[in-house]
This record gives structure tokens, sequence and C-alpha cells, in this order.
């Protein structure tokens, strides 16, 4: 994998790609450049409490906008990675459930993935 993350400094990072390898389509950059993923990494580090009563309802739903926009595309992308597992690889439903779920008797839940992912994919 050629993304790479970069612990820099103490609570600091560093992304880099390649775009014509790494990010064909754009969803990199445009998850950087339209604030999703900031939105996204502040949602993981946020206490599940209650939100800072400070915080304007139009800044929490633009935060709650973007974090979803981007789980949504996250979600898309693992339903295609579940078709590469079974169609590429020829993995068997319980492993991928073992894997992507922590439990071989998901194997349900690890086909609607995979029909999900024919969809997207056009076959």
């Amino acid at each position: 994998m050629s993304v790479t993350v970069t612990k820099t400094a103490g609570n600091r990072a560093e992304i880099t790609w390649e775009p014509r390898e790494d990010d064909p389509r754009g969803f990199l950059a445009r998850a950087v450049e339209g604030d999703q993923l900031a939105y996204a990494l502040e949602a993981l580090g946020q206490d599940e409490g209650p939100q800072n009563p400070a915080t304007e309802a139009d800044a929490a739903l633009q935060a709650a906008m973007h974090t979803t926009a981007l789980a949504r595309l996250l979600e898309r992308r693992a339903a295609v990675q579940v078709v590469h597992l079974r169609d590429v690889h020829g993995l068997s439903w319980r492993r991928i459930a073992t894997a992507l779920h922590d439990d071989p008797e998901r194997q349900s839940t690890v086909r609607r993935q995979y029909e999900a992912g024919r969809r997207h994919l056009g076959t």
C-alpha cells in the first residue's frame, strides 16, 4: 500500500499518496479537500456523551453530514473489497465474516455486503 500515514510528532501526522496510482477516482483528494476526513477524524476523537452545548446546530449538522458522507463511501468501498475477497482470492464466507465482523456466523451480513459490492461494480 503506497498510501502512508506517518506520525510526525506528538499529535501530528502526515498523509501521503500518489494520485494516479492510489486515488485515480479522486476519493482521497475530495475527502481531504472537502473536510470529510477532518470531520470524521474529529468524530473518532470525540467523547460519545453529550456534545459541547456551545457548538451551534449548523456546525454540528455540518460535521455529521461530512462524517456520514465519508462513512457511506467507506461502506461502498468495503463492499467492493468483499467482492474481491470472494471472487479474486476465493475466501469462504465464514473466513470473511470472521475477519470483518469477528464472528463466523455473520455470513449473511457478508453476503449482503458482497451483493452491494456487485451492484456498485455493475456486475
